[in-house]
């Protein structure tokens, strides 16, 4: 295993003592099937150890790219390790579209969807509430598939990658829409705070950015037939030329704003898929609290802020709508995402989350499965209803731990209840 494998952030070095490139389903199934240990990596954009392990690590950049639109049905199957920069602009010139999409189009389908990768926007779920059917390679190399008829579904595609190797989704898809992006600057946080509901419910996806000082950044994303939000009646001002989220770095990497309309996947992202997503040299981190808590948890994180903010590139504001996914963050429950780009200074940060994670504990925060945290076990299990059945889920696919990792273990005991010993 090469020393120098790491994830995106490179806050990871991969500890797997063996790496497998299969180039077809049929070598995915014979690697799976031949290890005793095992976990996948797709694109490498997770902060935490959620992909790694200490047996075979299959990196599935060789498996072919898929991508079956079937415009009837207003769906599309399209291979897992596909990146939305490859499936968009092909599903807009089928006349459809995905109704959300989070900030980078870098990342891959299958791990997207496994670690609960969301947008904004008051009425959108995360991207894994969008499959209506899922195919995996299992512990003993069989294809697996599961849909929306099934009763394990709702716990089978936001699966941390522990039930298998996805290899095909099949998404919901909306016919294509344009959207014009607007910027507005200068927002005081104290407006904020007041018409926090009205700033995050503007347009069909909002983001805030905030360094938690005195203004905020405010990018809305509309469609094109929608009323144009205005807000300088609570002391914002209309950005007078492309923006980047953070100050001194380039606007050319952003997707294009001052209203000019465009397709729904050049908008809905922030940063544009040819340049380098975001900063490129960070940590980040996330928590999900019930929106209906969004001013006392603001409040809360903002008085944080002189212990925090040296540590911080920016951080985000977003929604999400609620889902039935077992283990995501909205289950059931609207939410206020709060996000936390870092510097890259994972001992200091590792030191400051267990300041921030106590905060945010009495709102019920979860945090997003893809980045930093250290919430306890238990903390993370109350907080989750369907902990249990998820238990069970990885025991009726994994019997023998095939897919377990050290986050994994962490978190989720090695045994669990049989699946139907629960319900919900």
């Amino acid at each position: 295993m090469p020393a120098t494998m790491k994830n995106w952030a490179g806050n990871v070095t991969f500890s797997a003592r063996s790496v497998r490139r299969p180039a077809s389903v049929g070598e995915l199934q014979d690697a799976v099937a031949g290890s005793d240990r095992v976990r996948a990596l797709g694109t490498g954009h997770s902060f935490n150890r959620i992909a790694d392990t200490d047996g075979t690590l299959i990196a599935l950049d060789a498996l072919p790219t898929s991508i079956e639109v079937d415009r009837a049905a207003r769906c599309v199957r399209v291979s897992g390790r596909t990146t939305f920069a490859a499936l968009c602009p092909t599903l807009h010139r089928h006349g459809l579209a995905l109704p959300n999409l989070g900030s980078l189009p870098h990342i891959s389908v299958a791990g997207a969807c496994a670690t609960g990768t969301h947008g904004s926007g008051n009425s959108n779920v995360s991207i894994a509430a969008g499959v209506r059917e899922v195919e995996f390679v299992a512990a003993d190399g069989a294809l697996r598939t599961l849909d929306r008829r099934s009763p394990l579904f709702d716990g089978a595609v936001l699966s941390l990658g522990a039930l298998g190797v996805v290899t095909n989704l099949t998404l919901d898809l909306v016919p294509e829409f344009t959207v014009q992006q607007d910027v507005w600057e200068g927002l005081p946080w104290d407006a904020l705070l007041t018409h926090v509901d009205e700033v995050l419910g503007a347009a069909y996806s909002v983001s805030v950015f905030t360094d938690w000082g005195d203004q905020c950044q405010v990018w809305i994303k509309r469609r094109a037939n929608d009323s144009v939000p205005d807000l300088s009646g609570i002391g914002a001002r209309a950005a007078d030329g492309p923006r980047h989220p953070l100050a001194g770095f380039p606007p050319e990497h952003c997707t294009p704003q001052l209203g000019a309309p465009g397709p729904w996947y050049e908008r809905l992202p922030h940063f544009r898929r040819e340049f380098t997503p975001s900063t490129g040299d960070e940590l980040q981190s996330e928590y999900f609290v019930d929106a209906h808590h969004a001013v006392p948890a603001l409040q809360a994180v903002r008085r944080l802020g002189s212990r925090i903010k040296p540590l911080l590139h920016l951080s985000e504001l977003r929604t999400t709508a609620p889902e039935a996914n077992w283990l995501s963050p909205s289950h059931r429950r609207a939410c206020v995402a709060i996000h936390f780009t870092w510097k890259p200074d994972q001992p200091a940060v590792t030191q400051a989350l267990p300041h921030l994670e106590k905060a945010l504990a009495p709102f019920g925060a979860r945090p997003h499965w893809g980045k930093l945290f250290m919430t306890s076990p238990r903390r993370l299990a109350a907080s989750c209803p369907r902990w249990a059945d998820f238990q069970a889920l990885m025991h009726h696919f994994d019997p023998a731990g095939k897919f377990r990792n050290e986050l994994i273990d962490q978190y989720f005991a090695a045994d669990g209840p049989a699946v139907g010993d629960r319900s919900s």
